[in-house]
């Protein structure tokens, strides 16, 4: 018999508190385009890193943590990669609809997954993902096919994911969600002079704060802090394959906020990439990391 932290009907808060998050970081992203405008992809990602860094420092006190050489360390790659991960989004969703971007980012906890598996199986995984890749990426037809600039930057995105789940489970050890402020500072830190370069003066216009508020706090707040309630009550299989759902949220919210509508091919390789994604959550080693979602 189930546990009872395990039953359905326990399951199922923890269970809308993670799709909520999903459409919370999507809607974010969509918002954040809005911003493009006025300050760039450059500008968008620095404002949403810091306002949220300042949320999540005022709320967290990550200063109370005793953190050795070696944890910096690791916070301070983490936040890297997060803030490598946010940038290289923004800077893909320019020229890329938004679902497609997500499904290409995808493909880095994809590899973390099917590579903690090891299984035969994975190797199914891998042709499906192959088949999304194939189908999303311009080999040379015009149509259909995604700016190949966009479609790099957002493959980037996808590496950097990888690396946040690894140092993050790194850095996370024994510090829990207080680590994830300390990296979203860091990951400010680092995109910050991308920002500025940019954008210039116009980054700091009062203007833009109610529309950059409201990404900082969809986009990484809010959903930060519930998937960390639904982390801590899913069992890791479960809440993996919620997040493999991640790419048909992105394609539903640039459809509706963003009128992006995707061509039947670009559903057919977001949904393989989906199927991909559940395949190899569902096959993967218990102790693999889970796939935690931070466009």
């Amino acid at each position: 018999m189930p546990s009872p932290i395990h039953s359905p009907r326990a399951l199922l808060v923890p269970i809308a508190l993670l799709i909520f998050a999903m459409v919370s970081i999507q809607s974010g992203a969509s918002l954040a385009k809005t911003l493009f405008p006025a300050v760039g992809a450059q500008g968008a990602t620095t404002l949403r890193l810091l306002l949220a860094a300042v949320m999540m420092l005022l709320v967290l006190r990550p200063w109370t943590l005793r953190l050795s050489r070696t944890g910096l360390k690791h916070a301070v790659l983490y936040g890297v990669a997060l803030g490598g991960m946010n940038f290289l989004f923004y800077m893909a969703v320019r020229s890329v609809p938004l679902g497609v971007a997500v499904a290409l980012e995808f493909t880095g906890p994809l590899a973390v997954a099917i590579l903690a598996s090891r299984k035969r199986l994975d190797f199914v995984w891998i042709a499906l993902a192959v088949l999304g890749l194939w189908l999303l990426i311009p080999l040379g037809g015009a149509g259909h096919g995604v700016d190949p600039t966009g479609a790099a930057y957002a493959l980037g995105a996808g590496v950097c994911w990888a690396l946040y789940i690894l140092y993050g489970q790194k850095a996370g050890q024994g510090h829990g969600v207080q680590m994830a402020s300390l990296g979203v500072l860091f990951a400010a830190l680092a995109i910050t002079p991308f920002g500025v370069a940019h954008a210039g003066s116009a980054l700091f216009s009062w203007a833009l704060l109610p529309t950059a508020l409201g990404v900082a706090v969809l986009s990484t707040a809010l959903p930060y802090s519930l998937e960390m309630v639904a982390l801590t009550r899913l069992p890791a299989r479960t809440f993996g394959t919620l997040m493999s759902l991640e790419p048909a949220v992105a394609a539903l919210s640039g459809l509706v906020f963003l009128n992006e509508r995707l061509a039947a091919g670009q559903w057919l390789a977001i949904a393989a990439i989906i199927i991909a994604s559940v395949g190899a959550t569902l096959t993967q080693a218990n102790d693999s990391p889970a796939v935690v979602a931070a466009d």
